[in-house]
């Protein structure tokens, strides 16, 4: 009996990788990636969930996915160009073997080798200086607190995330923060007619404020701090700074804590054994 494909063309692929010569290992690499593409198109791609059929693939929706990756899980830009080396050997083999019609990966761009990680932990154990610094917005200080707490940018944006703060272990300088912050926000969310704590200050129908939007107050604080606000990288340093100062957790008690799947652990405990090696 034939094994059912969980990617498009898998057993047509895999026999051309065989035949390329490949490892069985490089082959399970290329499935992988390949059966997390499709299984995130599956899901969230309206386009591809009429009738999965790869012909209605584009450019945009790899983009897409690799955004996902970068967002979510925090990929440098290795596993980044890895990864989509995998896809683009995948869509040129079906594209070469006429299988597809067009080519979703001839327009996306690999990014900058990475040499060595450049994580900056220094935030971490400056919070409390950074909240008292009133040359930052509200909405930049806020964010920096709650990445500090191990919560990602997709969660503090959520509708109904105050509800989250109440349970916060904070100290006396968050606190102070925290009324601080609520006497600025009160009178927005009062406009809005929300008790969210992510804003737009104008009225608006939709008044969350989305990840690009709060971008707008991040990126002109980190002249002010000296280094990078993206939340990915604040994230991405408060994972790196837990695991050091956590080195005897298992990978699934560190995934049930920070809320990360075991591939996503495995990745960043590899990254604290680069950085402790440099």
């Amino acid at each position: 009996m034939t094994k059912p494909n969980n990617y498009p063309y898998q057993d047509s692929f895999e026999k051309y990788l065989i035949n390329k010569q490949l490892s069985e290992i490089t082959i399970q690499e290329y499935s992988k990636t390949l059966m997390d593409l499709f299984n995130y198109l599956s899901n969230f791609n309206l386009a591809y969930q009429k009738d999965h059929r790869v012909n209605n693939l584009f450019n945009r929706d790899i983009e897409n996915y690799l955004a996902m990756a970068q967002e979510k899980r925090q990929i440098n830009n290795n596993t980044y160009n890895k990864i989509l080396s995998h896809i683009n050997v995948y869509f040129t083999f079906l594209f070469t073997h006429h299988l597809n019609s067009n080519l979703p990966t001839i327009d996306v761009e690999s990014h900058k080798h990475t040499d060595k990680p450049h994580i900056n932990l220094d935030w971490l154990s400056n919070i409390d200086n950074i909240l008292q610094n009133d040359n930052l917005h509200f909405y930049t200080r806020m964010t920096i607190l709650l990445i500090s707490k191990g919560y990602k940018v997709d969660e503090i944006l959520q509708p109904n995330f105050y509800k989250q703060l109440s349970n916060l272990k904070l100290s006396h300088a968050e606190k102070s923060f925290i009324q601080e912050f609520n006497n600025f926000i009160q009178p927005i969310q009062e406009k809005q007619n929300s008790k969210d704590i992510f804003l737009k200050q104008r009225l608006s129908s939709n008044p969350h404020i989305t990840t690009p939007g709060l971008h707008k107050y991040l990126k002109p604080s980190e002249q002010i701090l000296g280094f990078s606000l993206s939340p990915s990288n604040l994230f991405q340093s408060y994972v790196v700074n837990y695991i050091q100062k956590n080195p005897n957790l298992s990978n699934l008690e560190l995934s049930n804590y920070l809320n990360l799947d075991l591939s996503s652990v495995v990745y960043y405990k590899k990254l604290v054994q680069q950085i402790n090696q440099n």
